[in-house]
């Protein structure tokens, strides 16, 4: 099972030191073919989002979410947004064990 990463490109060089591969995306449809791609490989157990790059193919997002049990969907908030939890725990939480 591998991880992808879906996002701005600050998060995508993020996750890619740590080895996760993804795409970076600035437009909704640049969004809408990294979705495709992320879902196509069968190896992809976790998509991570950027809840920007989330809004832009929401009826898709929330289709996985909430209907699918594969992949897995983690939402993230963009790079250089407030949050009250670090980003390993938001991953954390969303699959269950620790990374």
């Amino acid at each position: 099972m591998e991880y992808f990463v879906i996002g701005d490109e600050d998060t995508v060089l993020g996750f890619s030191l740590v080895g996760v591969s993804g795409i970076a995306c600035s437009s909704p449809d640049e969004v809408r073919a990294a979705w495709s791609k992320a879902t196509e490989d069968k190896e992809h157990g976790v998509i991570i989002i950027t809840d920007d790059c989330a809004a832009h193919i929401r009826d898709t997002v929330d289709r996985y979410l909430f209907t699918m049990s594969f992949p897995l969907v983690v939402e993230i908030p963009e790079r250089g947004k407030a949050s009250s939890s670090d980003l390993r725990e938001l991953v954390n939480e969303a699959i269950g064990v620790s990374i």
